[in-house]
């Protein structure tokens, strides 16, 4: 059955008290609201904290990326293993920023979203288009580029553990948010495609979260839509009162 997921992604922000602070004051705001599920993406350095502070809570704790491989020689970098160890439950893979700033393709995303299920990570698999494909009317082709890569070789099995945000990346950061129709629309294309890959019954189960600068103002309107199961949001989840707004309005 499909859920509806509001999760966070604080990026690059956050000591491991202001962590914990924060995550005391969400777990009573959000209590009773288990509906909704609630995650919270926090930097490697606040995660063991982070997943202890909201223990007794329906809150889980997601890391901001991770690396395929499952040990070895990868100075600074985090394996699925390591995530699992101290009680992480989900991943965010493939963030715009990860393939704009780092470079990962979509063959590089596959591999850590399948290191991520064998573990028993759940992926918050990322795609999005940029403005200038938008504009050119290519949103729904780098769309089905991302997840077709990003989900290779999956069995729909697979496919079923994974939740998609959908983040327009000429919208992240910009106070610029696609309208609640023009998201749906994409949202709809999204589970479309889904449903050509994986069949319906999967594709009707699976959660596709918008990730393109959701708040308390706008969240209701959004979360209203057919297809739209949550968020994925940035600036507004590092407040406690503003991210339990959004976690409500998906009720």
């Amino acid at each position: 059955m499909r859920r509806t997921i509001v999760a966070g992604n604080w990026k690059m922000n956050k000591t491991n008290a202001e962590a914990v602070e924060m995550l005391t004051k969400l777990a009573e705001l959000v209590k009773g609201d288990e509906k909704v599920g609630v995650v919270i993406g926090a930097p490697f350095t606040a995660l063991s904290d982070a997943v202890k502070a909201v223990e007794g809570s329906h809150i889980e704790i997601a890391a901001e990326n991770m690396n395929a491989n499952e040990s070895g020689a990868f100075t600074g970098e985090i394996s699925a293993k390591m995530l699992t160890s101290i009680g992480v439950k989900y991943v965010i893979l493939g963030h715009s920023e990860r393939r704009e700033y780092y470079g990962e393709t979509d063959e590089i995303v596959n591999e850590k979203v399948k290191a991520a299920l064998a573990n028993g990570l759940t992926p918050i698999l990322c795609i999005g288009e940029k403005l200038e494909d938008r504009e050119a009317g290519r949103t729904n082709e780098v769309n089905a580029t991302q997840l077709k890569g990003g989900m290779a070789g999956l069995t729909a099995e697979d496919a079923a553990k994974v939740v998609i945000a959908y983040e327009p990346v000429w919208a992240i950061g910009t106070g610029k948010t696609a309208t609640p129709e023009m998201a749906q629309e994409t949202h709809k294309a999204i589970r479309d495609l889904l449903t050509e890959m994986f069949g319906a019954e999967v594709a009707g189960d699976m959660t596709i979260q918008y990730g393109g600068s959701m708040k308390p103002g706008n969240a209701k309107e959004l979360m209203s839509e057919a297809d739209i199961d949550g968020g994925l949001v940035g600036g507004a989840s590092l407040d406690a009162d503003s991210f339990a707004e959004i976690v409500k309005a998906g009720l």
